[in-house]
């Protein structure tokens, strides 16, 4: 059994929410929180497009998103969800008849922005496309554009406009006897997300999508996203959620991926545990590191590995983990299996030696979970 287990004093409860589907994957309730990306080729291009969902969903994308603003990108819609691997969800931008584009070209999901699509007529008929074919809706509130009488009524954007504004296309959708949505409350701005997701966790039992917009580039967006989305996660908010990085969307997926699983939210690929390295380390810890990433990326089991440059820290860590290394000296460690001190092993030697050790491990969760659903 791998040694990734949850211990009391790090659980979190999540908020409890209705289940809904987008396609094949559960949504809320206690299905795992799905990660999300979106893809940022010109989505008329089905090659370009379709590549990136590929390599998202390679990466874990549970969901990804396509915009599709005109008549070229819902028709490339309908090659795209032949072929994805995931369910795709259309970003609705202005127009509604997208939206109706969208849902019969096989979308799974249509994300509608209430301060945009239109008056109450207009969503009526993308809720009779999303019925008629059997799509969920996300209602996607964006702190960047509210409705005209929300931003009078409050002077500017703020948590108490977002909420409203989602709640009030909430009753739309339960009006039309509506139920499969799920909603979110984005902003670029850490504190009005946070505290506008806060206030909807309690006003609605539908499940919440996080995010924050526009993060900014792969440095600034992952530690901003890590904040917001982390302590929601924290206090159980959140069912679904999308890293918003200027980046490659496969990085999105990563970090979306590392922030659950540094919560103990959900487990995938190989989780190293290292040192940032100083004058104590037998081996070149940083260069270690980036090898086994790349060289380990291939696994999907969760798995956790230790690496550590010195004894100081490096026994502790590695009683935590699945495999370990600690740096020793005269050129040599300790290789760790199960918690437990296993052999010492060259440091020339140690890297090939990890990604054995790691495999055969990985093999022999993979043969007892086979065996398993055998019974």
């Amino acid at each position: 059994m791998s040694m990734n287990h949850i211990r009391p004093w790090r659980n979190i409860e999540r908020r409890k929410s209705r289940q809904i589907m987008v396609g094949n994957v559960p949504v809320g309730g206690d299905a795992p929180i799905a990660v999300q990306t979106m893809t940022n080729t010109d989505s008329g291009d089905v090659k370009a497009t379709l590549g990136q969902v590929l390599a998202a969903a390679e990466a874990g994308a549970d969901i990804v998103r396509i915009s599709a603003p005109d008549v070229a990108a819902t028709k490339a819609l309908k090659e795209i969800t032949k072929e994805s691997p995931v369910p795709i969800v259309a970003d609705i931008h202005f127009h509604y008849k997208r939206a109706i584009e969208a849902a019969e070209a096989g979308a799974a999901c249509l994300r509608i922005n209430p301060g945009n699509i239109g008056d109450e007529k207009r969503v009526k008929e993308v809720i009779k496309a999303a019925k008629d074919h059997g799509c969920s809706i996300r209602i996607g509130v964006n702190g960047g554009s509210l409705e005209k009488h929300l931003l009078d009524k409050y002077g500017e954007p703020c948590p108490d406009a977002m909420v409203e504004s989602g709640l009030d296309h909430i009753k739309i959708l339960q009006d039309n006897d509506f139920h499969e949505f799920k909603i979110s409350v984005k902003a670029s701005d850490v504190f009005m997300s946070a505290a506008a997701y806060q206030i909807l966790a309690n006003a609605t039992d539908a499940p919440i999508h996080l995010g924050i917009t526009e993060a900014g580039g792969f440095v600034s967006g992952t530690i901003k996203s890590a904040i917001g989305l982390g302590q929601l996660l924290w206090m159980g908010i959140g069912d679904t959620l999308r890293v918003s990085l200027s980046a490659d969307p496969v990085e999105e997926v990563k970090v979306g991926f590392e922030i659950l699983k540094s919560l103990g939210l959900r487990h995938r690929g190989v989780n190293i545990i290292s040192c940032p390295s100083c004058a104590r380390q037998g081996f070149d810890v940083i260069k270690t590191v980036e090898t086994l990433e790349n060289r380990l990326a291939h696994i999907h089991t969760p798995l956790s590995l230790s690496i550590i440059g010195c004894v100081v820290n490096g026994p502790g860590e590695a009683l935590m983990t699945d495999v370990g290394f600690t740096g020793g000296g005269a050129g040599s460690g300790m290789v760790y299996l199960a918690g437990k001190q296993s052999h010492k092993m060259s440091n020339e030697a140690m890297v090939e030696h990890i990604i054995e050790e790691v495999e055969k491990k990985v093999a022999a969760i993979q043969a007892a979970e086979a065996a398993d659903a055998a019974e």
